[in-house]
């Protein structure tokens, strides 16, 4: 069975999906609907030269979503795969509801723009942020967590990889202490605010009023979800998911696992970095994963 996974935020950079583009002009058209959707033209900023406004999240958030659509018709069309299951990281699973024909592209493109804004909006530019931490048990972190009330885990990324999030202060203090308990690393990342934590129920509840308006369809292939790590087929549940994913850790290695017990064999990364390829080796090892940017290298 094939599995299509979607990379999230982090994944942006100048230039993304340019070899489809230069392959096929014709899927330029989504950065049309993308523009005429949200105002915002994508194109503009992912092949220009200013990074820090791509990185922007009201900026990545959309721009990653489009170029992955991209990617996921130019697998379906042009080299005519089709997944039997769908996921995504964090942002990428708006991706993956386009696949699993949840929701429109118009519909995500324009949410996910929000939920960027609403992300931005929702902690004081500095305040909060997020670190890596490799290759500490998560029992250990969660324990050393219990004294900073306002720190969590984000990202259950892989085994020996997850992700914090919280005030900024208490962050570093905290990557200290968890490299004297054996991290080999630990890593303050540059991201603009706590995501997948308490700090973002403002933006949760912001999301949750646009989405009141927007109907969600049974998928019509399966999808993991991110805060369950289940397969979810309730338009109603998966619409609380998404909502509620803001702010709850994402689940990957359990979302990986549940992959492998519904019978896939082989992930392609539907992006045009290795991430989520090489958080699912980490994972499990008798399957098969491939990036969409080495199959277009190959072709």
């Amino acid at each position: 069975m094939l599995a299509f996974v979607f990379p999230g935020q982090g994944s942006q950079f100048l230039g993304m999906g340019k070899e489809i583009i230069e392959e096929d002009k014709g899927y330029k058209v989504y950065f049309k609907i993308a523009q005429e959707t949200i105002g915002v033209d994508l194109e503009k900023i992912i092949y220009g030269d200013d990074e820090a406004e791509l990185v922007k999240t009201e900026n990545a958030q959309p721009a990653i979503l489009t170029v992955s659509y991209i990617a996921y018709k130019y697998l379906t069309e042009k080299v005519g795969l089709k997944p039997d299951i769908v996921a995504g990281h964090s942002l990428g699973e708006w991706t993956a509801l386009i696949a699993a024909d949840v929701i429109s592209f118009e519909e995500a493109v324009s949410l996910v723009r929000n939920r960027g804004i609403y992300m931005e909006e929702a902690c004081p530019d500095g305040a909060g942020t997020m670190a890596a931490i490799i290759g500490l048990d998560e029992t250990a972190i969660s324990k050393i967590l219990e004294v900073y009330p306002d720190v969590s885990i984000a990202n259950f990324n892989s085994p020996g990889q997850v992700v914090i999030s919280g005030k900024s202060e208490q962050i570093k203090i905290a990557i200290q202490e968890l490299k004297r308990a054996g991290a080999r690393r630990a890593i303050e990342l540059n991201v603009s605010g706590p995501f997948h934590s308490k700090f973002m129920k403002s933006a949760e509840e912001k999301l949750r009023k646009d989405l009141e308006k927007i109907r969600f369809n049974a998928p019509s292939i399966p999808i993991v979800q991110n805060v369950t790590a289940q397969i979810e087929t309730n338009p109603e549940r998966i619409k609380e998911n998404i909502i509620k994913q803001i702010s709850e850790p994402v689940r990957w290695t359990e979302c990986v696992v549940k992959l492998k017990e519904f019978g896939v064999n082989k992930f392609i990364e539907v992006g045009f970095r290795n991430i989520l390829t090489n958080l699912i080796r980490r994972t499990i090892k008798d399957v098969s994963c491939e990036t969409l940017i080495k199959m277009l290298m190959v072709a």
